[in-house]
């Protein structure tokens, strides 16, 4: 009986980790009293993306699979940046109902949860910086944690929704939290199914549906994490400080190459409501430019950027 009991509990976890990989607004999405427990099966997803990217042995290698893999990485590189970053977390800028919802679609692309997850641990963050609650602080919790573990941790699952109540409210910004898996799945597929059309029809460019979902999808989305993720480990340890916040934030031109914008972080904790991070005009921030390029067209308006005078300014410059 009591075997019978426990081999029950086992299923039922196994099962609603399952359920966690389509639905995170399943029950056992709660996270438990410790947050260092992390449900191994629930993120096998994450290790399985990994461990794709061991298929380029097998695949091979094509200008066309590189080309697309590149692409991605940068699509979704400036989805992450411009729109979950300074858009969903920060709002320094505005844009319509119907545009909002693709900026959401394209960052939710990149398999970094969905956006209202996103924007709800980076207030969080700023809120706490390197201080008590601060779940992915090298200077409190490690480096390793901070750049991977703390989001595989059950404690971090859901959505802090009373964190982003201006976008709580849009209810197709919540499905798509809700099922933030989708988005990914249907572009792996899309991979695939545009490979296998070229082997078919332009065999010169020596591709297939099995390498460009491993360039395309899991090679791009590996880099993308990591890039993304250095910005919460090396940029809090690696760089310099114009500012002289109360965080360990740095400035890095490396990581701002390679995230785009991202690495000018020591800026970017000192007027989290810029659109702009890069402050001297030779700090680079694509991102920005990027930006700069909507507005211009008309896609996006009221961008915030730092302010001719700061210290007149403060209280404009809050974490949303």
């Amino acid at each position: 009986m009591r075997a019978r009991r426990l081999f029950g509990e086992r299923w039922r976890r196994v099962v609603g980790a399952l359920r966690l990989w389509v639905d995170n607004a399943s029950p056992s999405a709660r996270g438990p009293d410790h947050p260092r427990s992390i449900d191994w099966l629930r993120v096998l997803p994450f290790v399985a993306i990994h461990v794709g990217c061991l298929a380029v042995i097998f695949v091979g290698w094509s200008a066309t699979a590189l080309i697309v893999a590149g692409a991605l990485y940068a699509v979704r590189m400036l989805a992450i940046t411009a729109f979950y970053h300074r858009y969903f977390a920060h709002r320094t800028f505005k844009t319509s109902r119907a545009l909002q919802l693709a900026f959401a679609v394209l960052g939710a692309s990149a398999v970094q949860r969905g956006p209202l997850w996103w924007a709800a641990h980076h207030r969080h963050h700023h809120a706490h910086a390197d201080r008590d609650g601060d779940v992915h602080s090298p200077q409190r919790e490690g480096f390793l944690w901070s750049h991977t573990g703390w989001f595989l941790a059950r404690a971090n699952f859901p959505t802090k929704l009373h964190l982003v109540p201006d976008w709580a409210r849009h209810p197709e910004l919540r499905l798509l939290d809700r099922f933030d898996s989708l988005v990914p799945a249907l572009l792996a597929l899309a991979l695939y199914a545009a490979g296998s059309a070229l082997q078919g029809f332009a065999p010169e460019l020596e591709t297939n549906g099995l390498q460009l979902v491993v360039w395309g999808f899991c090679v791009s989305t590996v880099l993308l994490y990591h890039a993304t993720f250095m910005i919460n480990s090396l940029a809090h340890r690696c760089g310099s400080r114009r500012y002289a916040t109360r965080d360990s934030s740095r400035n890095n031109l490396a990581l701002a190459l390679l995230t785009f914008g991202e690495g000018w972080h020591n800026n970017h904790h000192r007027y989290p409501g810029s659109a702009r991070q890069g402050v001297d005009w030779w700090e680079v921030d694509v991102t920005y430019y990027f930006l700069r390029l909507l507005a211009a067209i008309g896609l996006i308006w009221d961008v915030r950027v730092v302010p001719a005078k700061p210290s007149d300014a403060e209280a404009h410059w809050s974490v949303r």
